[in-house]
């Protein structure tokens, strides 16, 4: 029976990340997830996912200057010293919350020259994570949404975790993102399962919940529980309505 993680980047956005917590474990789900936490003390956000008996299993680098168009640093050639300052802040943040992940946002770039970046800031990513028993993520976003940014397929996170070459680093597959540019979703989560290290989904096209879409999501939930793999699954979609309106596909898994 899968598991599930509610992504308060998009699930509860009304309410302060403490009340978001508390409703996602209100709600049924076995753990939370979210992108940008950090204007939220640590000690608040540990002390509320302790007195919920809920863990925190994921959290983004900061993007940057969104209104300028950032959406990530660490494949940005001239930004180096900013992107390590981000993943250092995730890291930090993520360790004094007992978070087992961090999602290191590459950004909108192109090229050989920002492919050695990424690269050479994910090594110190996944140095920097080691000490905190840490794994980093890489996620590919398809172009619709996040057009000009660097990591955009599967097989390219293949590449770059093949380069990176460290033990702590794995790729979050979004069910979503992946069907948008690839399809094939069965062969996908067969073939990437070693180097998959958290999964998302939503419905597809229009990132609504995972029953509103084109896609069945039942056989591939059973698919994911046969491989083996065992972690909450991240609900990373936009509610139509209110969120708790929104939860009937969790209700049948409860």
């Amino acid at each position: 029976m899968p598991r599930f993680s509610a992504n308060l980047g998009f699930l509860w956005t009304e309410l302060p990340l403490p009340d978001a917590i508390r409703a996602a474990k209100l709600a049924g789900f076995h753990a939370v997830e979210c992108h940008f936490p950090y204007d939220v003390p640590t000690s608040l956000v540990q002390r509320t996912l302790a007195e919920n008996d809920i863990e925190m299993i994921g959290i983004n680098t900061r993007r940057g200057n969104v209104d300028n168009g950032d959406n990530g640093l660490c494949a940005l050639p001239d930004r180096v010293d900013e992107a390590r300052s981000v993943i250092d802040q995730a890291i930090d943040y993520a360790a004094a919350i007992d978070c087992p992940t961090v999602h290191v946002m590459a950004g909108c770039a192109a090229g050989a020259l920002a492919e050695r970046t990424f690269v050479e800031n994910l090594r110190y990513a996944c140095i920097r994570a080691s000490q905190h028993n840490i794994t980093i993520l890489i996620e590919p976003l398809n172009t619709k949404d996040a057009p000009g940014y660097f990591l955009s397929t599967t097989g390219q996170a293949v590449g770059i975790l093949e380069a990176v070459s460290a033990a702590n680093i794995k790729i979050m597959l979004d069910l979503y993102h992946v069907q948008l540019m690839e399809g094939a979703l069965e062969d996908k989560i067969r073939n990437l399962m070693p180097y998959i290290g958290h999964i998302q989904f939503a419905g597809v096209p229009d990132r609504g919940p995972p029953d509103s879409g084109d896609i069945d999501f039942d056989p591939l939930f059973k698919l994911i529980d046969g491989l083996g793999y065992n972690r909450p699954l991240g609900a990373e979609y936009k509610p139509n309505g209110s969120t708790e309106q929104s939860l009937d596909w969790l209700k049948r898994y409860l």
